[in-house]
C-alpha cells in the first residue's frame, strides 16, 4: 500500500470521507484491497449493478458512458462511491487506460465500516443532502 499519510489524504479529499478523523480514514483503508490491474481492463460496466468503490492509487482511466469518452482518470480520482450506499447499476463504463493501482472498497466492507466507525453515518448523510441540494439547483445557481 502507498505511504500511509499519501493514502489517508486521497481517502480524505473523496467527499464521502472529508473530514472524517484519521483514525476513522485508517480503518476505511484498512478494510480495502489494493489491487493492480492491466490496460484494457473493465473496471466497472455501464448498467451493470455496482457493489464497490475504486480509488486510483496510480495510472489512469477512461469513463465511458454509452460508448462514448466522457472523463479521464488519473491517481486521486475515484468512482463508484454511490455503490456503497446503493446496489443500483453503474452510470458508466470506466476501462484502465494504463497499468493500475487501485483501493477497493467493497460494499459489505463499507457497511461493517458504518456500524463500528462513529460520525461516518452522520457525515454520510450530510454528503448525500448536499449532492441534493446541487442536483437541485437551477442552472442560475439560485433555489
Amino acid at each position: 500500500m502507498p505511504g500511509k499519510p499519501k493514502l489517508l489524504d486521497q481517502l480524505a479529499a473523496v467527499p464521502l470521507f472529508a473530514g472524517l478523523p484519521r483514525a476513522d480514514l485508517h480503518r476505511i483503508a484498512g478494510a480495502a484491497d489494493e489491487v493492480e490491474v492491466k490496460p484494457g481492463r473493465v473496471l466497472v460496466e455501464q448498467g451493470r449493478l455496482g457493489h464497490e468503490f475504486f480509488l486510483i492509487l496510480d495510472g489512469t482511466a477512461v469513463v465511458r458512458r454509452n460508448n462514448r469518452k466522457v472523463a479521464s482518470l488519473e491517481a486521486g480520482s475515484y468512482f463508484g462511491e454511490l455503490s456503497l450506499l446503493d446496489k443500483g447499476p453503474r452510470d458508466a463504463t470506466v476501462v484502465a487506460d494504463s497499468d493500475m493501482r487501485l483501493l477497493v472498497l467493497g460494499q459489505r466492507e463499507f457497511l461493517a465500516l458504518v456500524d463500528d466507525v462513529p460520525g461516518l453515518t452522520m457525515k454520510l448523510l450530510r454528503n448525500m443532502a448536499r449532492r441534493l441540494h446541487q442536483a437541485e439547483m437551477p442552472a442560475s445557481g439560485r433555489r
